[in-house]
């Protein structure tokens, strides 16, 4: 049978494709700008009638219809990582967090840990072979759809069309909903002064021909700045892809010339930022989209000669370890792929493990160095594993020294406000 006999056969309307799903079936929803928000609304519809199915997704943006407190009794979510969509439903206890590496999500789907009943995400139109793309979000929904019982696609004409390893035939799905929906798009806001100076301080540490990760915000886009007509041929090989990578390729900074992995293509498992970059990804064949388990797999991030990765944190006590989930028991994100990345960073030749934060928060009150680490709070990243802290205040290279280096290193960086509350709580600690 044709591929259009059989898409013209599963296309259905957004209520009948949910009405597939069971009480105490576990589902799975493609996640950031790729939420099937069609798919969502239509199953919390049938919330009176539906009981303790559980949801498994990674970040969701926007308004969930099916994290609110009248929701409770007929879903739950299980988040693989936690924002903003349904962080105060984990914090009172109406949803769950599993902490997880994300380049390991996949095994918990593969190995049945997490097994699948329903997978929903958001695609591409098909192609004329009858593939769909799964656009600006790769991650773990190449593995929920190939090992899920059925699987839902919402079709989104607005959805871009990437290339890589990112493709689901039609003949996969057992229900097809077209919609037309503008994606959800991240606000971009201009880079402080702080941010300007850590960036410039980060820039200082690349070198051209360097491959980088940034996520997304202040200090990614500073950093992109600090290097633009400054370093060349840098190569970029991240979880995630913003604006900042587009104008970098546009301006000629970003080539991946040098690159000793997939030379000359820009590697990553999801996008997220404006139309314009949405446009921009759009069937263009610089960009090369892979599941998870490949762009955030250590071994495979280690492949690139000379990696930097950029990485942020809540908080970072004395000795160097790292909380970037959590403040306190209070659960804020995930394990995300910050660990992924300075492990795959610090294995590779002449890699550059970085995590870049600003001195203070909370308008100058509070330091983020700190001399421990609030109580609940979760180490994401280890002391062992860090190399680089990067605040406006400098850079303080950790990797090698021993606590009382460290703890020198990580005051002199920190906020000069906190500095002798520091070296005193270091002192009481014999770190000084």
């Amino acid at each position: 049978m044709k591929w259009t006999a059989i898409y013209k056969n599963k296309a259905v309307n957004a209520e009948t494709a949910v009405s597939m799903i069971e009480s105490g079936n576990r589902v799975y929803l493609s996640g950031n700008a790729a939420a099937p928000y069609a798919l969502m609304e239509a199953l919390a519809g049938r919330a009176g009638e539906l009981q303790d199915v559980e949801l498994v997704h990674v970040l969701l943006m926007g308004n969930d219809p099916l994290s609110t407190p009248e929701m409770r009794r007929s879903f739950r979510h299980n988040s693989l990582f936690v924002g903003p969509a349904d962080r105060k439903a984990v914090n009172e206890g109406r949803a769950d967090y599993v902490p997880v590496h994300l380049h390991q999500i996949p095994r918990l789907f593969y190995e049945g840990m997490l097994p699948i009943d329903v997978a929903m995400v958001s695609v591409s139109p098909p192609d004329e072979h009858g593939f769909m793309s799964f656009g600006v979000e790769d991650l773990a929904t190449k593995a929920a759809v190939e090992t899920a019982k059925r699987v839902i696609v919402q079709i989104n004409h607005h959805m871009p069309r990437t290339l890589g390893d990112c493709f689901v035939h039609v003949s996969r799905a057992d229900a097809i909903v077209e919609v037309e929906k503008d994606l959800p798009q991240l606000p971009r806001k201009p880079f402080t002064e702080v941010e300007q100076r850590i960036g410039e301080f980060i820039a200082d540490l690349i070198r051209d021909g360097d491959t980088l990760q940034l996520g997304i915000g202040g200090i990614p886009d500073a950093v992109l700045k600090a290097l633009s007509g400054y370093k060349h041929n840098i190569g970029i090989h991240t979880e995630m892809v913003s604006d900042g990578v587009m104008e970098g390729i546009e301006s000629g900074m970003i080539t991946g010339a040098n690159k000793t992995l997939h030379p000359g293509k820009v590697v990553a498992t999801f996008i997220l930022g404006s139309k314009a970059l949405y446009d921009f990804v759009d069937d263009n064949p610089v960009f090369e989209m892979h599941p998870v388990d490949y762009t955030n797999n250590p071994f495979v991030i280690a492949k690139n000669d000379r990696m930097v990765a950029i990485n942020s944190a809540i908080e970072i006590d004395l000795t160097g370890q790292v909380c970037s989930d959590s403040i306190g028991t209070y659960i804020y994100s995930g394990f995300g792929g910050q660990v992924d990345f300075i492990r795959g960073a610090a294995a590779a030749r002449a890699g550059k493990p970085i995590i870049a934060v600003p001195s203070t928060a909370k308008k100058g009150t509070v330091s983020r160095i700190v001399p421990m680490l609030k109580e609940g709070a979760g180490v994401v990243t280890s002391r062992a594993d860090v190399h680089y802290i990067v605040t406006e205040y400098g850079v303080a290279r950790l990797y090698g020294k021993n606590l009382k280096e460290r703890a020198r290193e990580l005051i002199r960086i920190a906020a000069p406000g906190f500095r002798d509350e520091l070296t005193y709580a270091a002192k009481k600690r014999n770190l000084l």
